[in-house]
């Protein structure tokens, strides 16, 4: 693919972390533009990866072949409204904040776009998240690999058929760290409680996590309650441990947990 000259616009961690996983696979510095309201952010990145900065929106977005929308939802429409005097025609643009549909950028900037949501996670700071994609009909199959090839830098990457499937790619990684590190949380409070230090709690807690994780990931046609089952001895210390989640009706708070993060962004939907 020919190397497209990108806007950020937003110098937030998202954007951060796309702009080092694209400099890091041989896209050129110069090619990269970032832009924000303050200075501090700018000045890192420029430092850090050699890319261009700015403060102005407009200037920047005026020459990029592609533009990235790093902003908050509720900021959006401001941003819309300050790009909607640009020929946006032959621009992809790529957006990374949640909730707002695809309906409501082309009321934003006033005009017919080519616009692909994106949902990723914070992973995606280290390389190892996932980011959900959703195009329409409309979008080619170059620019779909414009996207795709930006946010795979930061990870795996999923398409998505319908807009709506990317509430579910919110609930299910989008969200979700923050579901792990509670449960990690929780388990070195407890640790803690019963005396163990701090620092030896965390290690130990968030060396298991990894590892079941790996072990899932790494074997893919094995159950998740068959990889469960297989730490769980009849009667052991394990089983005593799962037995105590059921009875609390863990599956039941995960269900609801997700039904409200979906329920969440359909409502951010309605609101911006």
């Amino acid at each position: 693919m020919t190397q497209k000259k990108v806007c950020f616009i937003g110098a937030g961690n998202m954007t951060r972390s796309i702009v080092s996983g694209l400099v890091k696979s041989g896209y050129a510095p110069e090619l990269i533009e970032a832009t924000n309201p303050s200075q501090p952010k700018l000045d890192a990145m420029q430092a850090d990866f050699g890319i261009k900065v700015s403060n102005s929106n407009l200037d920047a977005a005026q020459t990029a072949d592609v533009i990235v929308l790093g902003v908050k939802p509720h900021l959006m429409q401001l941003v819309g409204e300050e790009l909607s005097g640009l020929d946006l025609a032959d621009k992809l643009i790529i957006t990374i904040a949640a909730g707002v549909t695809a309906k409501r950028y082309g009321d934003y900037f006033k005009q017919e776009i080519k616009l692909i949501r994106t949902m990723p996670n914070t992973p995606t700071q280290i390389g190892v998240g996932l980011t959900g994609l959703y195009a329409g009909e409309e979008i080619s199959t170059e620019q779909k690999t414009i996207a795709e090839t930006l946010m795979a830098t930061g990870g795996e990457v999923v398409w998505v058929d319908k807009e709506d499937d990317l509430n579910q790619v919110i609930a299910l990684a989008g969200s979700s760290p923050a579901y792990f590190f509670l449960f990690l949380e929780s388990m070195v409070e407890s640790a803690v409680k019963g005396g163990m230090p701090e620092v030896a709690a965390r290690e130990m807690a968030q060396q298991a996590a990894l590892g079941a994780a790996l072990m899932a990931k790494q074997n893919p046609d094995v159950s998740l309650a068959q990889l469960r089952a297989n730490v769980t001895s009849k009667g052991g210390t394990t089983a005593q441990a799962v037995e105590t989640f059921e009875k609390g009706n863990l599956r039941g708070l995960v269900d609801s947990a997700m039904g409200n993060c979906i329920a969440r962004a359909e409502e951010m939907a309605k609101q911006y």
